[in-house]
């Protein structure tokens, strides 16, 4: 600032107030001294109202800078949500998920209540959930007590008519599941803070809250029609043949959105604490399991693509193999040379390790590593499981890994990399969000286009094919492919695999026709120790599993725009072995 031009700051403003007051001062002894008394009131008068007057200039000035020029109130930020406040969550049509609604807190203050028997009576009556114990401590506790939430409008209103002394309700927000246990491991849960706990609640937390302070909504992968019909299918597959478990996905190969996911037994979000942990275990994610002849989709897939084997190369399953420190069996023995696609249709373990040893172990172990099987399954749900491999990569390895046994990995993993398989061959990660139509996911290539063309018509031929392991699960015009899975369970009891506890799965693709850019689609169901069932046969993967999934994807193909389309049945043999239609 100029030398010779007025400071306006506050050490100014603090001089011309001190010359004010002084100023009055004086008038008041001058108004006393001349015996004016109407002068001295005249001049209080005027102080008062001076003082009145600035006020409310500061106050006006106050409120005028707060409203042109405070960022207060840009987006909303007035009526920006408390810290638990979550977006909803919505499946990719929109469909209600998750959202949270207003509730009321109940507490009591002792000190005013007139009538402590009428209240308790009132209380017990109005909230049956309520332990007396609870209430009582509250009744006696000398202070104003929390003693329930969660109340509903008009629960709280139905209280409140009572005209309790004492009583009172404080607004909370409460995340409530409409659906209830519908999708449970994958929507999840969070706590009353406002944190995800579980599922989508948990892996997209700070999406969910972001989302909220924007008044959005969070969008999901499934498909409530798909998820419908997945969980009806497996539920009935679980009352038929009673495992101790069982998981269901579909995914969508191209992009990796899970359209559906399923787990049994499964709990009510809006309850989680009502559930045991076994319950609320994300088996599809969090648990991991010996696959069993799945695994031979990848032992082909990387016999073809390493070139050391083709469609028609045979392999000598006239009699046990011995390998490493084992020797291999088949269940269904078809004592015969057997092409690859032979060995495929009829799950043939000694076929397989054949194959494996000519791979060998170092190519083998690179391959499952392209597939994404050494790894946990790439995705966003914080419950993903690591798998456990053998430690040594050598022909007892292959011994065990090439039909499935010596490796567990998560039903995640596997449809990881069925769909890196059937997609063209690119290993993407698995999403449980929405992406915006017409998105193109790219990732890692784990085989060539001619092996994923290739092993999609095996694939067919197992199912379309009356020799094939997956032929229940075949349905005229949608040329579903796939492979079934049994692998016996490792029973630490016995310190040896298990003849009756065994994990049963058929993993699928269709449609398999058409182009490798063409619309297709994953389905994987497991059943975690099946049971017979009143028919009495062994409860493998094509007995329990493959109806389940012919069945589902009937269902869901006109959700997904698949139409019937002419059958293709390619590597049809001449004529089959009588019974082989099995494997183990």
């Amino acid at each position: 600032m100029s030398l010779g031009q007025p400071s306006f700051g506050p050490s100014w403003i603090s001089r011309r107030l001190s010359g004010w007051m002084w100023r009055f001062e004086h008038a008041f002894e001058r108004a006393r001294a001349s015996g004016r008394a109407e002068d001295d009131t005249r001049i209080r008068i005027f102080f008062v109202l001076a003082l009145f007057s600035l006020g409310f200039i500061v106050l006006a000035i106050g409120a005028t800078r707060a409203a042109l020029f405070s960022h207060a109130a840009e987006g909303d930020a007035y009526t920006a949500p408390i810290g638990a406040a979550r977006a909803d969550l919505v499946d990719r049509n929109g469909q209600m998920l998750a959202a949270d609604l207003l509730h009321y807190g109940l507490y009591i203050d002792p000190r005013e209540i007139w009538d402590t028997a009428e209240t308790r009576k009132a209380l017990t009556a109005s909230l049956p959930d309520l332990t007396a114990q609870r209430l009582e401590k509250a009744l006696r506790a000398g202070r104003r007590t929390f003693v329930t939430g969660g109340l509903t409008p008009e629960v709280r209103a139905q209280i409140h008519d009572l005209g309790l002394p004492g009583v009172s309700f404080e607004p909370e927000q409460k995340r409530v599941y409409p659906l209830g246990y519908t999708a449970a491991h994958l929507v999840g849960f969070a706590d009353t803070g406002g944190d995800g706990l579980a599922g989508a609640e948990a892996a997209l937390n700070d999406d969910i809250r972001a989302a909220a302070a924007s008044h959005g909504s969070v969008s999901l992968s499934i498909d409530l029609r798909i998820q419908a019909a997945l969980e009806d299918e497996l539920y009935k597959a679980v009352a038929q043949f009673h495992p101790k478990g069982a998981v269901g996905i579909v995914t969508n190969v191209h992009t990796g959105e899970i359209l559906g996911l399923a787990n049994f037994p499964t709990f009510d979000p809006n309850k989680p604490g009502a559930s045991s942990l076994n319950a609320r275990l994300n088996r599809a994610a969090g648990s991991i399991y010996e696959m069993g002849s799945t695994f031979k989709g990848f032992t082909v897939a990387a016999g073809l693509d390493s070139g050391v084997a083709t469609p028609t190369s045979t392999f000598d399953a006239t009699h046990p193999f011995q390998l490493g420190y084992r020797t291999i069996t088949d269940y269904h023995a078809t004592h015969a040379v057997l092409t690859l696609v032979e060995v495929f249709q009829h799950s043939s373990n000694i076929g397989t390790a054949r194959l494996g040893e000519e791979i060998g172990p170092d190519r083998l172990h690179d391959y499952f590593n392209r597939f994404g099987l050494t790894q946990a399954a790439k995705t966003e749900m914080i419950e993903t499981a690591r798998p456990l491999t053998p430690r040594v990569w050598n022909e007892d390895a292959i011994a065990s890994t090439s039909f499935g046994h010596g490796i567990n990995v998560s039903p995640l993993a596997i449809a990881r990399a069925y769909s890196g398989l059937t997609n063209g061959g690119e290993l993407l990660p698995l999403t449980i969000r929405k992406l915006a139509p017409g998105t193109v996911v790219h990732g890692p290539r784990m085989i060539q286009e001619k092996t994923a063309l290739t092993l999609l018509q095996i694939m067919r031929s197992n199912v379309s094919c009356t020799c094939g392991s997956g032929k229940s699960a075949n349905v005229p015009g949608l040329n579903i492919g796939g492979k079934t899975g049994t692998g016996d369970k490792w029973d630490p009891a016995i310190k040896h695999y298990s003849s009756t506890k065994q994990v049963s799965s058929f993993a699928a693709a269709f449609p398999t026709d058409g182009p490798l850019n063409a619309p297709r689609y994953f389905v994987l169901i497991l059943l975690d120790e099946p049971q017979r069932d009143k028919t009495g046969a062994d409860p493998t993967g094509g007995i329990v599993a493959a109806p389940a999934v012919g069945k589902l994807i009937e269902r869901i193909a006109p959700f997904l725009g698949v139409k019937p389309r002419p059958d293709t049945t390619p590597f049809a043999p001449a004529e089959a072995p009588a019974n082989a239609a099995e494997e183990h």
